[in-house]
Order: C-alpha cells, then structure tokens, then sequence
C-alpha cells in the first residue's frame, strides 16, 4: 500500500536534466529553466490578453465572472498544490497550466467553433495547436528566434495537454483526426515531442487541475448568473451532497458564502482523491522517472473511479443547465457571427488588417492567407473583437 504522505521526487521533471530549448541560450543564474518558462508565459503578449477572453460569459457581462486570465491562475494554484504533495517540479506544472489556454480566440469555444468552420477548407482551427503557434512563432519579442523558446518539458506538456495525440494510447478524439499541421511540422523538422507518449507528471496534473477548476467555477458562475439554482444541484452526485451537509450544518447560511464554501469543499474532495489515486498508481507502476512514466501507455495522475464518475456527471450537468443555456446561447450565436463576419471580412478585404500581418500575406497562397486571419482573430480580445466588427461590419449594432 502507498503512504499517505508517500512523494515520489525521483519521477519529477528535473531542470538539470531538461531536453533543453530549440535555439540554445545562456540559462539564468538566478532561475531554474523550468521557472524562466513560466516567467516568459506571464511576461508573454497572449498571457495578457487573457484578462479580456471569455471563459463562459463575454467580458461586459460583469466584473465577477471569471475570464481566462483569473480561470489560468487558478489552475496554476491547484497544479503548484498537486505537484508539492506529491514532489513534482512545482514550477513546471505552474507553466503549463498559465499557457494551456493562449491559444483561445475570443468569446471561448464559441469563437473557436467558428473559426473551425471558416477554416474548414484550410486545416481547421483548434485552440491547443493556436497555444502551441502562439508559444513557438506568434510571440514575437525575442531577436535570437520566434516564439518563447521553451523547454522541450513545456512544449511537451502543451501538446499533449489531452494525452497522446497518436498511437494506441492516444484517447479516441485524437486518433480519429490528423495530428495539427503546426505540432506534426514542428516534431518533424525541429523537435520530437514524441506525440505517441503520455506526457510528464506535471503535464497530467495541470490538466487535471484545468478540470478541477473549471467545473467547479463555472458552478460558482452558473448560480451567481441565475442560470441554475442551488435546488438544481440536489440530484448531481458529490455536488448535491455537500451542499446539502453545509446546509444541514449552517441553516440559514447566506447565498454567498454557501456557494463559496461548497465549492472550496468539492475542490478540496478532487484534489484529494486525485493525490491518492496518483499514488496507488505510481506505487504500483514503480517507474524509475519522468522518461519512464511517459512510456507507461497510460496516465498516472488521475481520478479514482468513482471521482471519474462524479466529475462526468458534473459535466453533463453544467452542459445541459448552464453551457446549453438561452442567455448563454444568445451570448454566443452573436459571437459567432462576429467572428465568421471578421473572417471572410479580412479575407476578402486585406487592406482592413494592420499593415505587419498585411505584409505577411502571399496573394498565391489561400490556404496560408486563411491561417494568417485566423491568427490574427484568435489573438484578439472579446472587447477588440466587438469593438472591429462593430466599426467594419455593422455600423454600429449592439454588442451581444
């Protein structure tokens, strides 16, 4: 059986033994490799964007919901907390978490659906390969390469956020598509990022820590915004409990501080169960490092059984009451139309686009004018986003 307090240091991500950066520098004397990751994705361009890109609800629907940027920082909270539990590299998994989500267009999975569909003749749109185009070419602030010049560990994590993109291991959303032309290029003539592996321990934590936080803050955000009720929630399992315990313990409790100390509880329950269940798994696999772990064939930071459940169930909950929601809907069928409408405006009139990524277009090449819009669009905020179409597309209608 596995301790309780069991850390399994020897299958973290060691900076010492980094696969190091494509274009090689200097390393700072005062950082760790792992750290000047991190401190170039918070000093990066998209990191700020972030603080006007919607999670669930566009950006003028109130100043307390949650954004990517505050969604982003509360995921490296809980990656920092799973990984010092478990002897991980901390700062490993506090990079990947604050760059999973740079490649998001604005208005969320609304925007990415429909740059999707304006791509769809042009190797689509998808916003894990956007991250991993922002963090190796559209982040241009460097003079010695494009992009941010990461770790091999950090790249790494990135694109295999979701697990294996190819291979029997892969999950079945990634083996019944092409791998995206950025990452197959890059792992083709730069870097192999070995896209048929698990990734490392603090890749699977950071992803489990984006499913911990959004799933529970978007319950925060749902009952806040009136799209469920407390009552709603009666019927989900793990949620309806403890909600029902806190009411049980605190009559009365007002509406506030009953959903804040809910949903403290139930991160608190899945960041449990997810240390334990890490446990037994790499008691039981006794891999000798991170190299080790990634050729498994399956992850070792995971949810029990049961958390699985609970966490799907939560899911379909929160897509049926509040993803699938009319206020949410009408949010973004107009957000859609923004973006399909600044799509086939740039590309049918070039002239509208600043004069740098104007100059990036050849005339010759559809495909890569197309991929050039899409760039420019993802890198846009919700505000930016509203304010172009507003000025370009519809003479002044009102924002959604």
């Amino acid at each position: 059986m596995s301790s309780s307090a069991e850390r399994f240091e020897h299958c973290a991500s060691q900076p010492a033994e980094s696969r190091g950066r494509l274009v090689a520098e200097p390393e700072s004397s005062t950082r760790t490799i792992y750290q000047r990751d991190r401190d170039r994705i918070i000093h990066s361009g998209a990191f700020r964007r972030l603080k006007h890109k919607t999670q669930v609800f566009v950006y003028h629907e109130g100043d307390y919901y949650r954004t990517r940027l505050t969604h982003s920082i509360e995921v490296a909270q809980i990656a920092r907390s799973i990984s010092r539990v478990l002897g991980l590299n901390e700062d490993l998994a506090e990079a990947l978490a604050l760059a999973h989500d740079l490649g998001h267009p604005p208005f969320g999975h609304a925007g990415e659906e429909a740059l999707d569909r304006s791509m769809a003749g042009h190797g689509g749109f998808d916003h894990n390969e956007q991250t991993f185009r922002v963090l190796t070419l559209l982040e241009r602030r460097y003079a010695a390469f494009d992009g941010l010049n990461l770790t091999w560990e950090c790249l790494e994590g990135i694109v295999k956020h979701n697990g294996p993109l190819i291979g029997a291991a892969a999950p079945a959303k990634h083996r019944n598509r092409p791998v995206p032309a950025t990452i197959a290029d890059y792992c083709a003539t730069k870097q192999d990022l070995e896209i048929d592996t698990w990734p490392g321990p603090e890749a699977q934590a950071a992803a489990l820590a984006d499913d911990i936080a959004y799933n529970n803050h978007d319950i925060d955000d749902g009952l806040r915004a009136g799209l469920f009720s407390i009552a709603d929630l009666a019927d989900v399992p793990l949620v309806g409990p403890v909600f029902a315990e806190l009411m049980r313990r605190h009559p009365g409790l007002e509406s506030g501080r009953l959903i804040h100390e809910s949903i403290r509880r139930l991160i608190d329950l899945m960041v449990t169960d997810l240390i334990e269940e890490t446990r037994r798994r790499l008691h039981a696999s006794q891999p000798r490092g991170a190299a080790e772990l990634r050729r498994l064939g399956n992850p070792v930071v995971a949810f029990s059984a049961a958390m699985a459940e609970n966490d799907r169930a939560l899911k379909r909950f929160l897509f049926e009451h509040m993803y699938r929601h009319e206020k949410v809907n009408q949010m973004t069928a107009r957000a859609r139309q923004v973006v399909g409408d600044l799509f086939e405006l740039y590309m049918g009139a070039p002239a509208h686009l600043p004069t740098d990524w104007r100059l990036l277009f050849d005339e010759r090449d559809e495909a890569g004018k197309a991929r050039i819009v899409a760039d420019y669009i993802a890198g846009m905020t919700d505000r930016f986003a509203l304010d172009e179409h507003q000025r370009h597309c519809d003479g002044g209608a009102q924002r959604p």
